[in-house]
């Protein structure tokens, strides 16, 4: 059975934007270091049962979507354009899997980043028990309804509710695809249609409702982004790695070396089967090490012709991109170079330059340098040059 996952994230967040008195869509505030969408495309992505996300924006926001999730998360397609009103937006975003149908789909609200990995299960278990199922809660306080007395703050009540069988409906909500497509295109000129399970009881579907965990909230004011921060500060501690490198490479004839992305003018150049980039593979092999995936060699062999004299650079963007599939991202990186010649100290700042560009990371978390072996060793006697690099990693 294929899953997907579409998640809503074309509103504009008027509440709390003008609560904060600015403009910025509540679903790129930061919680943990982190935007609230990236928290939620994380929740889906990393999910064994999900083999597609697709995120569906306003069109304004390409930019902040972009710098929140790039292309580096696993299993997430292009964004999506939405409409001018949620149901439009759902729509587009069911239309843009239709070019490869999953037989089930997960819709979710951007700005409800704390579902659960045993709910999603529930609900696509749910889905191929009953055909449609919703996230909810039973409500578990007095219900009053009220009328407002004179235009003041609050209301007189009138009335108390019984609360036996009211739920809260949550996300995600969970359709056989074929048939909440079928609906959304039924209700096309509705507006009345509060949510996606509205939308499948208009077109005549029983949507099941399922116990999930109520904790699952949606991030609409200032305070609920205080209390999200506040939760994620309270849940386990980030997982730190830290990965090392260390690559050697013999000088041969030429007239350059590369050195940590820049063409260094030289004597001699460096052998290798790729560009001989020391500094390069030493980072990339850091990088790797840090999430336990191999080594450079393991993921771009010497025996393959189609990596002779390639750039390392695209070496070392594969080895972020691997980082940020796990849902991780770097948080600093060190190389050292040891040679006698060139010097490194003239280059150093384009280098440190170089290298945040590539793996897209504050250059005031990049560090080169460079040391002499005291005229020992293979380093000393002008053989070549070594790196060492090291690389810290936050995954999750």
């Amino acid at each position: 059975m294929r899953v997907a996952a579409v998640i809503v994230a074309a509103g504009r967040g008027s509440r709390m934007a003008e609560a904060r008195d600015d403009r910025a869509p509540k679903q790129y505030r930061e919680i943990g270091g982190r935007p609230v969408l990236w928290h939620t495309v994380q929740a889906f992505s990393r999910h064994e049962a999900i083999s597609e996300v697709r995120v569906v924006i306003h069109g304004d926001d390409a930019h902040l979507y972009e710098t929140c999730i790039g292309s580096g998360v696993a299993k997430v397609g292009p964004a999506v354009t939405g409409g001018a009103t949620r149901q439009i937006s759902v729509r587009n975003g069911l239309e843009a899997l239709g070019a490869s149908p999953p037989d089930v789909v997960l819709i979710h609200d951007a700005a409800r980043p704390f579902v659960t990995s045993t709910d999603i299960t529930k609900l696509i278990e749910a889905v191929a028990r009953h055909g449609a199922a919703i996230a909810a809660t039973p409500v578990a306080d007095t219900l009053k309804r009220g009328a407002s007395v004179g235009g003041g703050d609050g209301a007189a009540i009138t009335d108390t509710v019984d609360r036996t069988g009211l739920w809260r409906a949550l996300t995600p909500q969970a359709f056989a695809y074929v048939d909440i497509r079928a609906a959304h295109a039924a209700a096309a000129d509705r507006d009345d249609l509060t949510d996606d399970a509205a939308v499948a009881e208009a077109a005549g579907l029983n949507v099941h409702l399922v116990a999930t965990d109520p904790d699952n909230f949606k991030i609409t004011t200032p305070d609920d982004l205080a209390r999200a921060e506040a939760r994620l500060s309270q849940s386990s501690p980030p997982d730190i790695r830290v990965g090392s490198g260390f690559d050697v490479h013999k000088f041969g004839p030429g007239n350059h070396v590369w050195l940590c992305g820049l063409k260094v003018p030289h004597d001699a150049a460096l052998v290798g089967h790729s560009d001989a980039d020391v500094g390069l593979h030493a980072l990339t092999d850091a990088i790797l090490g840090a999430i336990a995936d191999g080594d450079i060699g393991a993921h771009f062999p010497p025996s393959d012709r189609q990596w002779k004299g390639a750039a390392s650079d695209q070496f070392l963007a594969h080895a972020v991109q691997r980082v940020a599939a796990r849902g991780g991202r770097l948080l600093n990186v060190d190389v050292t170079l040891v040679c006698e010649a060139p010097k490194v100290g003239p280059h150093r700042d384009a280098m440190r330059a170089r290298i945040a560009e590539i793996i897209d990371l504050d250059i005031g978390r990049v560090a080169v340098k460079a040391t002499t072996s005291e005229g020992l060793g293979f380093p000393g006697r002008r053989e070549g040059i070594a790196a060492m690099a090291t690389a810290t990693v936050m995954l999750g």
